[in-house]
């Protein structure tokens, strides 16, 4: 049998080859091999230059305002409590009747101003993976769930419904139940949604941004004045009844008079579990991913489409809905028509979603840096002889603008680069793979 030839493009003749010919690249893979790989990958290097590069962005307007950007990040860190973590010392605790004592490395007192910060960060970023679940479930799904805040909204409104309702329930059964109509409500919502667009086409991101507006309605009627759920004690005052003792959700750290961590925290970790699992040890999850790779492909390969939209909705509505109750339920334990109206913890989810690239470690840690960002701007974590607090929520929106501008860099590196070698060889470069999930 003949070995396989190639030409000689100097002399012209033919030889031999005694092993296969290299791949293009080789052992040294090109750049855009590298970024193609750094996709496929999930994700690790790309979100965090997204991240480093929104910062040097944002610290250079902070500059611009004469301001130094170092101190500014130093006391948005500060406010955050993360520091907490750094300068602990060993604190000891005595065990009773045997005379012992054990040593932790932690302070559990949250009379501290820096373990008290991350209370306040790790509420918040409780609420944020929910409402981050909401939109990057819908995602790997090929929708773009635009109506996360009117999700959220709905849930809180019936988990303040019930949690301020039948008061001698026993408090286990009280609070799932709350949850539990909490997640219906969110699901339904954004099942109308998944309904329309499964039915006639009608856009997602339209609908889903019209039922914000009917939820954001809806609530200011019914706790406004002489709206059906509006408090008893005070007619003057558009809010709900307070939820009961046994409505609310176990505290965890803190004082439960000064917004204490509660158990919900872990209740948002197992979503992100739950999540996972779904997407990938599911024949749901398996189909859901189908259709959001390619939906006629998947159509082709015998998967329902239309059903698989409505399914993705339905329970990206009720991560939305879980969130809702969660700050319900866990701290806020009334609703009002400023409460409403002032929200916006469901669009923020959305740049959760997308810098956490739709998996479930990613929107952990992109709530928790959103989280951490929203806290350590606040007017009370700010440090007002280093930057003004009355900017400095601007400066946090500044930043989560700069993420979702930011945070398609790489798709677009990786086409310049694409560009180059096609126009190089005389070619039409091809669009780069979107990452995962995404529409």
């Amino acid at each position: 049998m003949t070995e396989p030839t190639n030409r000689d493009p100097v002399q012209g003749g033919q030889v031999e080859v005694d092993a296969p010919t290299q791949e293009p690249g080789g052992y040294a893979p090109s750049v855009a091999e590298r970024l193609a790989f750094y996709q496929r990958a999930g994700g690790v290097v790309t979100p965090l230059i997204t991240v480093i590069l929104a910062f040097f962005a944002g610290g250079l307007v902070v500059l611009a305002t004469g301001h130094n950007p170092l101190r500014t990040y130093q006391a948005v860190w500060a406010g955050t409590g993360l520091n907490w973590f750094f300068h602990v010392g060993n604190y000891h605790i005595d065990i009773p009747f045997t005379g012992h004592h054990v040593f932790f490395w932690w302070n559990t007192d949250t009379n501290g101003l820096a373990a008290y910060n991350l209370t306040q960060t790790l509420i918040l970023t409780t609420t944020l993976i929910l409402t981050g679940l909401a939109v990057a479930f819908a995602f790997r799904c090929g929708l773009f769930n635009i109506g996360g805040q009117g999700q959220y909204t709905a849930g809180a409104i019936v988990s303040v419904w019930v949690g301020s309702s039948w008061a001698h329930m026993s408090q286990g059964l009280h609070v799932f139940l709350a949850i539990a109509l909490a997640m219906v409500a969110g699901a339904g919502l954004a099942a109308v949604a998944g309904f329309l667009k499964a039915t006639v086409g009608a856009h997602e991101v339209i609908t889903t941004i019209m039922l914000n507006w009917i939820a954001y309605w809806v609530g200011s009627f019914l706790f406004g004045r002489g709206g059906p759920l509006q408090n008893s004690a005070d007619i003057s005052v558009p809010i709900s009844n307070d939820v009961t003792p046994s409505g609310k959700l176990p505290v965890l750290w803190g004082n439960s008079d000064l917004q204490a961590l509660h158990v919900g925290f872990f209740i948002a970790l197992g979503a992100l579990v739950v999540f996972w699992l779904m997407l990938n040890r599911t024949t749901l999850g398996y189909q859901v991913r189908a259709v959001g790779y390619n939906p006629e492909a998947a159509r082709y390969g015998g998967i329902n489409v239309a059903r698989n939209y409505v399914y993705a909705m339905a329970i990206s509505g009720a991560f939305a809905g879980i969130g809702g109750a969660a700050d319900i339920l866990g701290w806020q334990y009334r609703l009002g028509v400023l409460d409403i109206q002032v929200s916006n913890i469901g669009f923020i989810g959305i740049a959760v979603a997308l810098l956490g690239r739709n998996t479930a470690v990613g929107v952990g840690l992109a709530a928790l840096l959103f989280g951490a960002l929203v806290n350590g701007t606040s007017t009370r974590g700010l440090d007002a002889s280093i930057f003004p607090p009355e900017l400095a929520g601007n400066l946090t929106l500044m930043i989560q603008a700069l993420v979702l501008l930011f945070v398609g860099a790489d798709v677009l590196v990786l086409y310049i680069w694409q560009a180059r070698r096609h126009l190089r060889l005389g070619r039409r470069p091809a669009a780069p793979a979107r990452p995962e999930g995404t529409a």
